[in-house]
């Protein structure tokens, strides 16, 4: 029998192996057609948030989709569930060898397989799978911002290349509606930060410029013992109405694309402003007690895309 004592010593599983096994890079590549369901099985069995938004997809772009998606997913998972920061660094570098052999037209991970065609089919520049790994990278050694424009910058990479992607696969490359997709891409990245925030300092992250908690007296302490102030939660109401209006910059790129785009755009801005109303409905205190939209709350959502699909 195995005695506690030595249970104790045995070191938690690092690298791949920290990860689900069918992440890791095989020595041999799949087929088309296997990468293919391996995208579409990630993206439909794992992650209810893409299931939802695939059901309003034109069925020509589902795949090219759930090919993106599969490359986003693991990517943000090297990043932030391998448990060491040496590690994560070095699997992304692997993920980015990889993504370089994709461009090359040797690529051996499923996922760039499955993404060869897409990268192809629709002329993505490199530079957009690169940004994500860049701000994964920036995970790694950077835990807090001194500024709200330090936090902009990291959104840049985290959050802005994702709609980029999507405006691709979608058949737009112009500037103005990229930019109109980078206000809604960063405020739906800093409703997940409002919402997340002692789950983040869990992690050793506060994602809460450092200049808004000396400006409203706030100190780190008081988020790591989850106690949620009046200053705090004046604090978040600031954070929050600065979300918001970040979303109604964006609000304008649903009027300048196809239908189909757009009740996804409205969907995901609908989702992210919940948020924001769910924060605001506790009163603004998340520490220690996520804000979260109610089953409820997301059929509406959902019902009110549908309609407008119908309409």
């Amino acid at each position: 029998m195995t005695s506690t004592a030595h249970l104790a010593t045995v070191p938690p599983p690092t690298g791949w192996n920290a990860l689900p096994p069918e992440y890791a890079i095989p020595e041999k590549a799949p087929s088309e057609a296997e990468a293919r369901e391996y995208c579409r099985r990630l993206a439909r069995s794992h992650y209810e948030n893409f299931s939802v938004a695939s059901w309003f997809l034109p069925s020509r772009l589902r795949q090219d989709f759930f090919n993106v998606y599969a490359y986003c997913r693991i990517s943000d998972d090297l990043g932030d569930e391998v448990g060491d920061s040496a590690a994560s660094l070095r699997l992304l570098d692997e993920w980015e060898a990889e993504l370089n052999a994709c461009y090359d037209g040797r690529p051996r991970h499923p996922v760039f397989v499955a993404l060869s065609e897409t990268v192809r089919k629709f002329e993505i520049p490199q530079q957009e799978f690169v940004d994500l790994l860049t701000a994964f990278r920036q995970d790694q050694a950077v835990s807090r911002y001194e500024t709200f424009a330090d936090l902009l910058g990291y959104c840049r990479y985290s959050a802005n290349p994702v709609g980029h992607l999507v405006l691709y696969l979608c058949g737009y490359r112009d500037h103005e509606r990229q930019l109109l997709s980078d206000y809604t891409c960063t405020a739906l990245q800093l409703a997940n930060f409002w919402q997340d925030v002692s789950a983040d300092y869990a992690k050793g992250r506060v994602y809460l410029p450092l200049e808004d908690l000396r400006r409203f007296g706030v100190r780190e302490d008081e988020i790591r013992t989850g106690r949620n102030s009046s200053a705090f939660c004046e604090m978040m109401r600031f954070e929050v109405e600065r979300a918001r209006e970040w979303f109604a910059q964006g609000l304008p790129l649903a009027s300048k694309v196809s239908r189909e785009l757009a009740i996804d755009i409205e969907l995901f801005s609908r989702g992210g402003v919940e948020i924001l109303n769910a924060i605001q409905r506790q009163g603004y205190a998340v520490l220690g007690r996520r804000p979260a939209i109610s089953k409820t709350r997301k059929l509406a959502l959902v019902a009110r895309a549908a309609l407008g699909k119908i309409l």
